[in-house]
């Protein structure tokens, strides 16, 4: 995300707790409730293999009530150690973890945050988790014991031993931010763990940092002569990613590869992948589409002040322009910083500031952290990115942000027009949108397929169904059919790649995927593969053992129907051969009916030539 390249304030923001003034009374009860409803949700990010073999597995993070103070765990587990909780937490929190991780069966090893503290806490009972985790079905070799060291350890061979005793079952160990703990050398040394996380402060910058790299290369070292893996925590650019690939480091973690979600993605994003890979063809600017709109729609060109400029000289601009709401601050060409109106007015409206103040350079009167937003940084990007720290940016809000070519001044972007802008968007795809799945509707579809076309880009089109879901709907009613679909649509949504494919809903429980990642095949039955674990959960326990149900058809005779399966009919999409997405639907449908001809959850590719299909 082109975000605030050139400024350290949203970056610092990503992981800056955003502080809540509650009572101690209130934030005690809140926590005590927190714990007695166990209503703590779990997050999973994705840890990459660098060279390319996909996700090896995903840590697991926890957070509180969306709308409590102790949402961030930052404010929960300080809250928890304040009041002698740690412990209680820290078991509910894995538990919510463990049960996650197994309901969602993602595949690859879960790493399991442990705190040393609680690992060798008087009361902590050797043996629980293991038992937790049986009765869930998952093995030690699923998991990764993960330390993660903010505070001294008081005892170091208490929790030495502690660490052996996991090993001893089955665990793997993983130490946490290396170089920011307070015994990881040590430990590293003693127990020799799988898998070490370099903190993310030797991460940033490091492609142009050359002490910041010197560091990673001795880690790197010290793990090829230990037979650990070394993790690259806080990857938040490509530049980063680029770095630590190039030094050898075997796996990698970050916004950049992934952010943490309650349903992560299963497959890596293609601009992971192909990383420092030939380029891939992109599907073609959707002027109507609103990921394509940017901040550059946005532009408004402001004459830049120097730092130089005198006071004297802003507060006359100001005077002579009533709309004008802020002077950008540019050296050679590069946004130092930005002067708000309101703030420079009230400041001079003091007295004796004119006098004292007015000869002076303006730099020193200006924002020293405006924010800076790449032209071609699509507007949905900014909001977001805005909405995840509201408390830190709302201040942002009364100012205008600086738009980029790269390095260079452009010109500003006003948040009204923003805010109005992501208004529109919301409206036009609402119109367009699936009620039931929020994806995009017929129309859309349609729309996107002729573009492809037009602009000759070839792709697989993907035409997904639910086999048997009538029966299912009727059984249980069209709330849990509801649920059903709904289902279907995140899972095909989460197989897709966001930049170069299209998810499209056309209604009922029909959906269409346009693809133009190169392993599409490989996406579709990674969906099969959820989809047959995940569905199943929507059944009773008694439809789930005998594997289905029976009901009554028309003519009123009992009839045996199997738990829905997902059927997906593939065919590759040569632009040339095709003049409208009326064309292209039949094809697709012919090859959703001999994916529907299949058993179970089923993959079928038209392999056939075109023209022969067509005939």
């Amino acid at each position: 995300m082109e975000l605030a390249n050139a400024t350290p304030l949203p970056t610092a923001s990503r992981n800056r707790s955003v502080a809540v003034l509650v009572p101690e009374a209130d934030n005690r009860s809140t926590l005590q409730a927190i714990l007695a409803q166990r209503s703590l949700s779990a997050a999973f990010q994705p840890i990459l293999d660098l060279n390319g073999e996909g996700y090896i597995g995903f840590e697991g993070l926890i957070r509180g009530p969306a709308n409590s103070p102790l949402h961030s765990p930052v404010d929960l587990f300080g809250a928890a150690q304040q009041y002698g909780l740690s412990l209680e937490t820290e078991m509910l929190s894995r538990q919510i973890v463990l049960e996650s991780f197994a309901r969602l069966k993602l595949p690859g090893r879960l790493f399991l945050n442990v705190s040393p503290s609680v690992l060798t806490h008087p009361s902590f009972k050797n043996g629980q988790t293991l038992e937790y985790m049986r009765q869930l079905g998952i093995t030690p070799d699923q998991v990764t014991i993960e330390i993660t060291e903010n505070q001294p350890t008081d005892d170091m061979n208490l929790m030495r031993d502690a660490l052996l005793h996991y090993r001893s079952m089955g665990f793997k160990i993983a130490l946490d931010d290396l170089g920011e703990g307070f015994s990881s050398l040590r430990l590293w040394s003693e127990l020799h763990p799988e898998f070490v996380k370099i903190d993310k402060h030797f991460i940033k910058d490091a492609d142009s940092d050359p002490l910041k790299r010197q560091f990673l290369r001795s880690f790197q070292q010290i793990a090829d002569s230990s037979g650990c893996q070394i993790i690259a925590e806080g990857i938040e650019t490509e530049a980063e990613l680029l770095t630590v690939k190039g030094l050898g480091i075997a796996l990698g973690q970050g916004y950049f590869i992934a952010r943490p979600s309650a349903l992560p993605p299963l497959i890596a994003h293609s601009r992971i992948v192909l990383t420092d890979s030939p380029a891939v063809q992109r599907p073609p600017d959707n002027p109507s589409t609103s990921r394509n709109i940017t901040a550059q729609q946005l532009l408004v060109h402001i004459e830049p002040a120097t730092p130089e400029t005198s006071n004297h000289e802003i507060l006359a601009r100001f005077s002579a322009d009533p709309s004008l709401h802020s002077i950008p601050v540019v050296r050679h060409g590069r946004p130092l910083s930005l002067i708000n109106r309101r703030a420079f007015m009230d400041r001079f409206a003091q007295p004796f500031q004119r006098e004292l103040l007015g000869g002076k350079p303006c730099f020193q009167a200006a924002q020293e952290q405006p924010l800076l937003v790449g032209q071609n940084t699509p507007l949905q990007e900014i909001s977001q990115f805005l909405t995840e720290s509201p408390g830190h940016h709302a201040a942002h809000f009364a100012d205008d942000f600086i738009i980029t070519d790269g390095e260079y001044y452009l010109g500003i972007g006003r948040w009204l027009e923003l805010l109005r802008s992501i208004t529109q968007m919301q409206i036009e795809a609402a119109r367009h949108a699936n009620p039931l799945t929020l994806l995009p509707g017929n129309v859309p579809i349609n729309e996107h397929i002729n573009r492809l076309l037009n602009d000759g880009t070839p792709f697989h089109i993907c035409y997904c169904d639910l086999d048997n879901f009538k029966p299912f709907n009727d059984i249980y009613g069209y709330h849990r059919g509801d649920e059903m679909i709904q289902l279907t649509g995140r899972i095909l949504r989460g197989a897709c790649d966001p930049v170069l494919d299209f998810i499209g809903h056309i209604g009922g429980d029909d959906f269409i995927l346009l693809m133009q990642s190169a392993d599409w095949e490989n996406r579709c039955d990674t969906a099969l593969q959820v989809f047959a674990h995940a569905a199943v959960a929507l059944a009773d326990d008694i439809h789930r053992c005998s594997g289905g149900y029976e009901s009554e058809d028309r003519h009123g005779r009992l009839m045996f129907h199997p738990l829905p399966t997902l059927s997906i009919g593939a065919a590759f999409i040569e632009p040339e051969r095709f003049s409208s997405h009326i064309e292209v639907a039949d094809i697709a449908s012919e090859a959703k009916k001999m994916a529907k001809g299949m058993h179970g959850n089923s993959l079928f590719i038209e392999r056939r030539k075109q023209h022969e299909t067509l005939q």
